[in-house]
Protein backbone atom coordinates (compact mmCIF):
# COMPACT_ATOMS: atom_id res chain seq x y z
CA UNK A 1 0.00 0.00 0.00
CA UNK A 2 0.75 3.88 -0.04
CA UNK A 3 3.30 4.86 3.12
CA UNK A 4 1.07 6.98 5.37
CA UNK A 5 2.75 9.56 7.53
CA UNK A 6 1.76 10.91 10.86
CA UNK A 7 1.67 14.00 11.43
CA UNK A 8 4.09 15.07 14.63
CA UNK A 9 2.09 18.14 15.48
CA UNK A 10 -1.17 16.52 15.46
CA UNK A 11 0.35 13.57 17.83
CA UNK A 12 1.56 16.02 19.88
CA UNK A 13 -1.54 17.88 20.37
CA UNK A 14 -3.33 14.12 21.23
CA UNK A 15 -0.63 14.05 24.01
CA UNK A 16 -1.25 17.66 25.03
CA UNK A 17 -5.10 16.81 25.20
CA UNK A 18 -4.44 13.85 27.76
CA UNK A 19 -1.66 15.08 29.74
CA UNK A 20 -2.22 19.03 29.43
CA UNK A 21 0.58 21.85 28.61
CA UNK A 22 2.01 21.16 32.24
CA UNK A 23 1.39 17.38 33.17
CA UNK A 24 1.97 16.91 37.39
CA UNK A 25 2.95 13.16 37.17
CA UNK A 26 6.49 12.55 36.20
CA UNK A 27 5.39 9.41 34.43
CA UNK A 28 3.29 12.59 32.39
CA UNK A 29 6.29 14.78 31.67
CA UNK A 30 8.51 12.02 30.46
CA UNK A 31 6.08 10.83 28.17
CA UNK A 32 5.22 14.46 26.92
CA UNK A 33 8.55 14.85 26.65
CA UNK A 34 9.20 11.84 24.25
CA UNK A 35 6.28 13.15 21.77
CA UNK A 36 7.95 16.34 21.49
CA UNK A 37 11.45 15.34 20.24
CA UNK A 38 9.87 12.83 17.68
CA UNK A 39 11.59 15.54 14.81
CA UNK A 40 14.83 14.53 16.69
CA UNK A 41 15.11 10.75 16.77
CA UNK A 42 15.07 7.31 14.99
CA UNK A 43 12.58 5.29 14.85
CA UNK A 44 14.12 2.68 16.72
CA UNK A 45 15.48 5.02 19.45
CA UNK A 46 11.97 5.83 19.80
CA UNK A 47 10.68 2.43 19.96
CA UNK A 48 13.66 1.43 22.51
CA UNK A 49 12.42 5.47 24.66
CA UNK A 50 8.47 3.93 24.71
CA UNK A 51 9.58 0.48 25.50
CA UNK A 52 11.80 1.26 28.69
CA UNK A 53 9.17 3.77 29.61
CA UNK A 54 6.23 1.49 29.32
CA UNK A 55 8.67 -1.10 31.67
CA UNK A 56 9.63 1.81 34.35
CA UNK A 57 5.66 2.64 34.71
CA UNK A 58 3.78 -0.19 34.06
CA UNK A 59 2.66 -0.76 37.66
CA UNK A 60 1.98 2.50 38.09
CA UNK A 61 -0.28 1.97 35.02
CA UNK A 62 -2.20 -0.52 35.66
CA UNK A 63 -3.43 0.85 39.46
CA UNK A 64 -6.98 0.88 39.63
CA UNK A 65 -9.63 3.09 41.81
CA UNK A 66 -12.69 1.50 43.10
CA UNK A 67 -15.86 3.21 43.71
CA UNK A 68 -17.07 2.57 46.86
CA UNK A 69 -20.72 2.83 46.14
CA UNK A 70 -20.72 0.46 43.09
CA UNK A 71 -18.28 -1.32 44.01
CA UNK A 72 -17.05 -0.83 39.80
CA UNK A 73 -13.32 -0.27 39.60
CA UNK A 74 -11.67 2.16 36.84
CA UNK A 75 -7.78 2.71 35.81
CA UNK A 76 -6.61 5.64 38.01
CA UNK A 77 -4.28 7.19 35.17
CA UNK A 78 -6.78 6.85 32.64
CA UNK A 79 -5.34 9.69 30.23
CA UNK A 80 -1.67 8.53 30.78
CA UNK A 81 -2.86 5.22 29.55
CA UNK A 82 -4.46 6.75 26.85
CA UNK A 83 -1.43 8.78 25.65
CA UNK A 84 0.65 6.01 25.96
CA UNK A 85 -1.42 3.90 23.55
CA UNK A 86 -1.50 6.71 21.26
CA UNK A 87 1.78 6.88 20.51
CA UNK A 88 1.99 3.08 20.79
CA UNK A 89 -0.45 2.64 18.45
CA UNK A 90 0.73 5.76 15.66
CA UNK A 91 4.35 5.04 16.22
CA UNK A 92 4.74 3.04 12.57
CA UNK A 93 2.81 5.76 11.03
CA UNK A 94 5.48 8.60 12.93
CA UNK A 95 8.60 8.05 10.99
CA UNK A 96 7.64 6.93 7.38
CA UNK A 97 8.78 9.89 6.16
CA UNK A 98 12.66 8.77 7.45
CA UNK A 99 11.76 5.28 6.08
CA UNK A 100 10.99 6.54 2.60
CA UNK A 101 13.61 9.56 1.92
CA UNK A 102 13.01 9.15 -1.98
CA UNK A 103 9.36 10.04 -1.43
CA UNK A 104 10.10 13.63 0.37
CA UNK A 105 7.21 13.72 2.54
CA UNK A 106 6.78 16.03 5.50
CA UNK A 107 6.92 15.45 9.08
CA UNK A 108 3.70 18.03 9.13
CA UNK A 109 0.95 18.62 7.57
CA UNK A 110 1.03 22.24 7.72
CA UNK A 111 1.53 23.49 4.20
CA UNK A 112 -1.35 20.64 3.30
CA UNK A 113 -3.61 22.50 5.85
CA UNK A 114 -2.67 25.31 4.88
CA UNK A 115 -4.39 24.66 1.58
CA UNK A 116 -7.20 23.27 2.85
CA UNK A 117 -8.18 26.30 4.86
CA UNK A 118 -7.93 28.43 1.37
CA UNK A 119 -10.28 25.61 -0.75
CA UNK A 120 -12.84 25.90 2.10
CA UNK A 121 -12.64 29.78 1.94
CA UNK A 122 -13.43 29.63 -1.62
CA UNK A 123 -16.54 27.38 -1.03
CA UNK A 124 -17.74 29.13 1.67
CA UNK A 125 -17.78 32.27 -1.00
CA UNK A 126 -20.18 30.45 -3.07
CA UNK A 127 -22.11 29.51 -0.15
CA UNK A 128 -25.42 29.50 -2.05
CA UNK A 129 -24.56 27.05 -4.42
CA UNK A 130 -26.14 23.84 -4.44
CA UNK A 131 -23.88 20.65 -3.32
CA UNK A 132 -22.87 19.01 -7.19
CA UNK A 133 -21.80 22.54 -7.98
CA UNK A 134 -19.58 23.05 -4.66
CA UNK A 135 -18.19 19.05 -5.91
CA UNK A 136 -17.21 20.18 -8.97
CA UNK A 137 -16.04 23.56 -7.93
CA UNK A 138 -13.75 21.75 -5.64
CA UNK A 139 -12.35 18.97 -8.24
CA UNK A 140 -11.47 21.53 -9.84
CA UNK A 141 -9.58 23.54 -7.89
CA UNK A 142 -7.55 20.13 -6.84
CA UNK A 143 -7.08 18.65 -10.31
CA UNK A 144 -5.37 22.50 -11.05
CA UNK A 145 -3.28 22.74 -8.16
CA UNK A 146 0.38 23.55 -8.44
Amino acid sequence: GLPFQMCHFHQQQIMTKYLTKRPRLTAGKELRQMAFMLGDICEKCFELKLATWHEKWHDFLKERTTNTETGKWHYTHRRLRSAHRSLKTNSPYLFTYKRYPELDIPNTTNSLDGWFSHLKELVQIHRGVKADIKHKIINSLLQNRP
